[in-house]
């Protein structure tokens, strides 16, 4: 099993942030890569146009507006991944004035060395959280 990590901390509390990008239904509005989404299953699934034409087919697992977390699966993408498992989250730092926004996933590499599926999907997550550093500070 492969795992592929990254954080942000952003001049935002939590709650703003989550208002931004707690809804599984909300990753076009702010992950550049993400041409269009298209919801599905009563906002259960999610269909991810990606620049230069990628489809990703994404299911909602679990969601907790409390806890500030939803964790996904893959079912359809480009990525040689399988069994493919990654959580959201935003947390309070000390204080209340920041946060920090953790994408963690966990996966099978498939046709690829460990090292090089990580990297990909670390790439991914990078993306988003620096367009949400730009968006936040």
């Amino acid at each position: 099993m492969a795992t592929a990590k990254a954080e942000q901390k952003l001049a935002a509390s939590a709650e703003t942030v989550w208002a931004a990008i707690g809804a599984f239904g909300s990753l076009a509005d702010w992950h550049p890569a993400v041409e269009s989404l298209e919801p599905g299953e009563g906002g259960k699934l999610r269909r991810l146009h990606i620049t230069g034409g990628a489809l990703f087919v994404e299911r909602l697992e679990q969601h907790d507006d409390h806890a500030r977390s939803y964790t996904y699966t893959i079912l359809e993408s480009p990525v040689p991944v399988t069994d493919y498992h990654s959580t959201l989250s935003v947390a309070t730092e000390p204080g209340g004035k920041h946060c920090l926004v953790q994408w963690i996933g966990h996966f099978q590499p498939k046709g690829v060395a460990d090292a090089e599926a990580e990297h990909i999907v670390f790439g991914i997550y990078r993306a988003g959280l620096d367009a949400l550093k730009q968006k936040f500070g």
